[in-house]
């Protein structure tokens, strides 16, 4: 699941993407307003945290253009202030919920997961093909010969292969989603995780392999 996150104070800002990568996010992260506009403008998001006072445009008006493109991201605003107002004012411009600086980071997760359940709950928490499960809640691959819990990225590219069984994916599609458009990452990484993911599977004794087509891309089938 990709963030965004928009936070002006950078210390605040590595520190929150060390938690959120942790708990099996990728995160982008921007520190004004026009950048996260950029950033919304250029990819899909599947949450984003969204702080009010930012330099160059505030995070109100963020969130007012961006609902008023019609893009529905949830969107958790974070704020240094604790009046009323600026809570009701968030709400009222389409935030989905919000959180008074300084936050415990156990809540923060919690209202992430809640904003973005509605998401996660539109498709079933486990991807199937062949004899091969991937828990999206645990982030557990199995089959009947035992299981391994993928590590971030391993875990976000299966789930993308999974979801879209005999459907090439190229490596340039897995680095926008998974890496970001302002990686520093070379390209080869996938093929990198690729590798990972396909010994994982064969040590399952998995029924589905990943295959590569040339110069396209890679796609998830059964074995002949």
């Amino acid at each position: 699941m990709r963030l965004l996150l928009a936070e002006d104070e950078r210390a605040l800002s590595k520190a929150l993407v060390t938690i959120l990568e942790r708990n099996n996010y990728s995160v982008d992260a921007a520190y004004d307003g026009q950048e996260a506009l950029d950033y919304l403008e250029a990819d899909n998001y599947d949450g984003v945290v969204l702080d009010i006072m930012m330099p160059k445009v505030d995070g109100i008006t963020v969130l007012k253009t961006i609902r008023q493109k019609g893009n529905r991201v949830p969107v958790l605003m974070l704020t240094a202030k604790s009046e009323i107002d600026d809570k009701v004012l968030g709400l009222d411009t389409g935030a989905n919920d919000y959180l008074t600086k300084p936050f415990n980071t156990r809540e923060l997760l919690a209202r992430i997961r809640a904003m973005t359940r509605t998401q996660t709950a539109q498709a079933s928490s486990r991807l199937t093909l062949g004899n091969v499960t991937l828990d999206r809640a645990t982030f557990e691959l199995s089959t009947p010969a035992g299981s391994f819990r993928l590590a971030n990225k391993e875990f976000q590219m299966l789930e993308i292969l999974m979801s879209n069984p005999h459907h090439v994916i190229s490596a340039e599609r897995f680095m926008e989603k998974i890496w970001g458009f302002d990686s520093e990452a070379e390209i080869n990484v996938v093929w990198v995780y690729i590798s990972y993911l396909r010994k994982k599977l064969a040590a399952l004794h998995a029924d589905i392999e990943i295959r590569v087509t040339r110069n396209v891309g890679y796609s998830l089938e059964e074995k002949a």
